[in-house]
């Protein structure tokens, strides 16, 4: 028996390989399926089977493309509804691997076709779990999340979700692994822990959803406090559940080489989204105006998928080399419209004499200095409501990053104020910078390092939101 968990950090994913006797079967592939084909041929084994645990909406499956490529069938338990074929398995259905086996267990709650696969060893002895996003480490799948065309509340799904835990999870044995489609940093749920797998017995005694005594404190718990999702989610699940062209086709696309006379004319012509994905301090030094900034460093495909919108086409400015992993990135959460890349990267756009814009950044103590004599200064917290609330300068407006893309919301500012933005530790912050030099608003100033600098500064008065914590 051979089992790797696959983790792509910037999406904070899990996917699995699993293998018996020379053949292998994946559990929730990402769009880029070349990993698992690799993996497949270094060990000299057949990919046989491609378990999907439900309709992804944080990002786009590479079910499709891996089931071409190797002819395999693709696996979604009971109520699956799709445009393409797929086995849709029984609840119980047992699929044999090698001298393993999974067996599907259907798990409404997160989704409704939403089920666990449960992988017995050599002796046939319950192993593992690949739970996806039915039981993480320390949470459990948001329920909030039903389908175009599901009549179903937040509730009705977190009391399903309760169900499936309580009649197919918990009476599992303590020794179970847990294999999670998610880690922290997810926002398939509300609090996930920071460790990517774990045991049965182990989120018993720790799991904050699983120690609720009754089904109304369950759904209580598991639906206080639940921020709104990404509004690419249902995106995501509709492209999942509908099917997508193959990745090589978006690359096509993607990887066009533009040079500068016409990137410029592309930019300038049509209705494009110019996206910067080199590390913020290139970003900062220079850009091609009316660039955002999403550095590859950060979440980036996420905070592209929240951000931008699917219908409009993109074009790139990436350091030399970067330009595939940009698309595929951006592929991974369903972007698909791109027009290629500016040849020779910003060096080049300087190079040709174009002109270029920049980001002014400041230490936390030049804010300290500036706070008390500019009655025109505005500070710009981009952080969500709850970091806001547990700590922010004293009159500064709260403004979370994902809320920015509402052109009624950044109307609000213009070049009157000496905006001051900050976020956490900086990379949200010069999104937000970016955006608001997309609308025209220039006088402003990106404080390095965010609130992690902030809050050591003594001359600067710190406040809290009570009202908001409590």
């Amino acid at each position: 028996m051979y089992i790797r968990q696959l983790y792509t950090g910037c999406l904070s994913e899990a996917a699995y390989y699993i293998e018996s006797e020379g053949e292998a079967a994946i559990v929730d592939p990402l769009r880029d399926i070349d990993v698992y084909l690799q993996l497949a041929a270094e060990r000299k084994a057949v990919i046989k089977y491609i378990f999907e645990t439900h309709f992804h909406a944080d990002f786009v499956s590479g079910h499709l493309d891996l089931s071409k490529a190797t002819g395999a069938p693709i696996i979604y338990g009971p109520e699956t509804k799709t445009r393409f074929k797929v086995h849709v398995a029984k609840d119980g259905e047992r699929f044999p691997l090698g001298k393993l086996s999974l067996e599907v267990l259907h798990t409404p709650g997160h989704t409704m076709e939403s089920s666990c696969y449960l992988l017995y060893d050599e002796q046939q002895k319950a192993h593992a779990l690949f739970s996806g996003d039915t039981l993480f480490v320390g949470d459990v799948g948001r329920p909030d999340l039903a389908q175009k065309g599901e009549i179903l509340t937040m509730e009705d799904l977190a009391g399903m979700l309760y169900d499936s835990l309580h009649k197919k999870i918990l009476p599992l044995p303590d020794d179970v692994i847990i294999y999670p489609a998610h880690g922290a940093g997810s926002s398939c749920g509300k609090n996930i822990g920071t460790e990517t797998q774990s045991t049965i017995g182990e989120q018993k005694q720790t799991n904050y959803a699983l120690l609720a005594e009754t089904k109304e404190a369950f759904i209580k718990s598991v639906t206080d406090g639940l921020s709104a999702p990404p509004q690419y989610f249902p995106i995501n699940a509709q492209i999942n559940k509908e099917g997508y062209d193959p990745l090589q086709d978006i690359l096509d696309k993607g990887l066009k080489a533009l040079e500068v006379p016409e990137f410029k004319k592309l930019i300038s012509e049509e209705d494009v989204i110019i996206i910067d994905s080199r590390p913020a301090t290139e970003f900062v030094n220079g850009f091609v105006p009316g660039s955002l900034f999403l550095g590859l460093e950060g979440r980036f495909a996420e905070w592209a998928g929240s951000l931008l919108p699917f219908n409009k086409p993109i074009v790139l400015v990436t350091r030399k080399g970067e330009e595939k992993e940009t698309v595929i990135r951006l592929a991974r959460v369903g972007f698909s419209n791109f027009k290629g890349y500016l040849q020779g990267g910003f060096e080049a756009w300087q190079n040709a004499d174009e002109k270029a814009d920049l980001v002014i950044s400041i230490e936390a103590d030049e804010l300290a200095m500036d706070l008390p004599f500019d009655n025109n200064l505005v500070v710009l917290d981009v952080r969500r409501e709850t970091e806001y609330a547990d700590g922010h300068v004293k009159k500064a407006i709260n403004l979370p990053l994902q809320e920015m893309t509402d052109p009624g919301v950044l109307a609000d500012f213009d070049d009157r104020m000496n905006l001051y933005v900050h976020c956490a530790g900086g990379y949200r912050s010069l999104i937000a910078v970016s955006l608001l030099k997309r609308e025209g608003i220039h006088n402003l100033r990106n404080i390095e390092g965010g609130w992690n600098k902030i809050k050591e500064e003594k001359k600067i008065e710190i406040v809290k939101e009570s009202s908001v914590l409590n």
